[in-house]
């Protein structure tokens, strides 16, 4: 493995499609777990409700049978005990209570406080509370349909009927005292509710599994179908040759991600279709201009050393100096177009006062024997931050160039305007035509009257002086002006150094 390349899990696939359907199944698997729960819970309230009322019921016939003197049957669906005060046990019991013994005391408690009794009314309204069936040594399940209820706690409804409404003979045929209170209790079994709720927790488990498989499979092919314009892309990126970058990726009509993604490739291959072009180019120029001067020079020496008795050997070193010159200002121009190309741009090295800086080139310009006068107006100080050297060479080429291309005068001037700092470099040369006017900044580049070695350089000042002023948050323009050119240089400002 690279040393680069950053560990990956052992456990987690590195499949994107698998790691697609997983994810897909484990948010399917918890939100289906969520709603299972929340079903559970709503069915088996619901099934209670339904419970709580067949029993209210039950309770309400039980209460109509013993009102009129009728002993309730053991069978019954639902567990009930009818107590009295003053009778240890139970006067009747069915539906699962009467597996205790019926000789014992009752089960449940008879009503004790003749002001707390629940009577029936025309409202029908009953009484209900928790109550634990004691697990008593007389009970008898005997394995049989009816629940086992001893030693549980389950939700009693109850209702109390006084001996006395109903009169003696009914009281008699109960068995219990004309002044007696009857209590009867009906127990709600919570048995339908969780055989529902479980019932219901099986279809949705088998429902829920079946689910999260297809939801996963579903994911699955849903991103290997979405992934087939990438591994295209890769595919075809691959086979890319750095030397020629001129493919480009098919851009799916969808106008999705993927689509976007292809976009933005085929801008990253053109970008190294178009450096590979230039650097080619570059190559090609500087092998060219290298070229000029070395030829020139090895013509002269070879000249004078086949007829050394005739050659002007002054003369033939002048020629071999210049020559020489050339080819040490090339290398230089070459060296550091190749550093601003390759380095990230400097922090601000310092404040320079632009006006003190133009001021100084100008006077100490070397005009030779030209008809030329250069002027410089910048009488106020205006600073910028950045390197001083660098924008000494950024000047010293458009002074280069102006004086190239000037008839008699070149002006320079500095000023400020607000936050910003100008200068400019004005000739009144032939000018450059508006359709050359980005052209000229490019490397190597000359226009026709500057082609002869004698008069133009080597194409590379403009283009050093446009990468300075960018390295330094500036930019350099050509104004639209005639006759003549117009250089602009424009820079952020920078407040005057504070003096020690």
């Amino acid at each position: 493995m690279n040393a680069t390349e950053p560990r990956r899990r052992r456990w987690w696939p590195r499949s994107v499609r698998v790691r697609a359907a997983l994810a897909a199944a484990l948010t399917a698997a918890v939100v289906l777990t969520g709603i299972g729960w929340w079903v559970h819970e709503e069915v088996y309230d619901e099934s209670m409700v339904t419970v709580h009322g067949q029993a209210a019921q039950h309770l309400a016939a039980l209460v109509h049978q013993v009102e009129d003197g009728s002993v309730p049957s053991r069978r019954s669906a639902a567990p009930y005990e009818v107590v009295a005060t003053g009778r240890s046990g139970a006067v009747a019991a069915g539906g699962g209570m009467d597996a205790f013994d019926s000789g014992a005391r009752h089960v449940l408690p008879a009503p004790s406080d003749p002001a707390g009794l629940v009577l029936n009314d025309d409202a029908w309204g009953y009484a209900y509370r928790p109550l634990r069936i004691p697990n008593r040594s007389d009970y008898d399940h005997g394995g049989g349909d009816a629940p086992y209820l001893a030693g549980r706690t389950y939700t009693i409804l109850y209702l109390d009927v006084r001996a006395a409404d109903l009169g003696r003979d009914k009281a008699a045929a109960l068995g219990v005292a004309a002044d007696a209170a009857l209590r009867v209790y009906v127990v709600v079994l919570p048995d339908t509710a969780e055989a529902m709720a479980a019932a219901t927790d099986g279809t949705l488990l088998r429902a829920g599994l079946l689910g999260v498989v297809l939801i996963a499979g579903v994911a699955y092919v849903t991103v290997r179908i979405a992934l087939r314009p990438v591994e295209a892309i890769r595919t075809l990126t691959a086979s890319v040759d750095a030397k020629d970058p001129r493919e480009r990726v098919t851009v799916p009509a969808s106008g999705h991600e993927i689509a976007a993604l292809a976009t933005t490739i085929n801008t990253t291959l053109q970008r190294l279709d178009t450096a590979a072009a230039q650097q080619r180019r570059f190559v090609a120029d500087a092998a060219h201009e290298l070229r000029s001067p070395l030829t020139t020079l090895l013509t002269s020496l070879e000249v004078a050393l086949a007829y050394p008795e005739r050659a002007d050997w002054p003369a033939t070193a002048a020629t071999a100096a210049r020559q020489t010159r050339r080819l040490q200002a090339l290398a230089e121009d070459l060296l550091l177009l190749a550093r601003l190309d390759t380095r990230a741009p400097e922090a601000d090295s310092g404040t320079v006062d632009l006006s003190a800086l133009a001021s100084r080139l100008t006077e100490q310009y070397p005009l030779d024997d030209r008809p030329s006068t250069l002027t410089c107006d910048g009488s106020a100080a205006v600073h910028v931050r950045g390197d001083h050297d660098g924008f000494e060479r950024l000047l010293r080429n458009l002074l280069d160039n102006a004086v190239r291309h000037a008839g008699n005068r070149i002006e320079v001037t500095v000023r400020g305007e607000g936050d910003r700092a100008v200068l400019t470099v004005r000739d009144d040369g032939p000018g450059v035509p508006p359709e050359d006017a980005e052209r000229i900044f490019e490397r190597f580049v000359r226009l026709d009257d500057a082609r002869s070695p004698d008069q133009g350089g080597a194409g590379l000042g403009l283009a050093i002086a446009r990468d300075l002023a960018q390295r330094h948050g500036g930019t350099l323009t050509l104004a639209p002006e005639t006759p003549g050119a117009c250089f602009e240089l424009n820079l952020p400002a920078a407040p005057a150094p504070k003096e020690e």
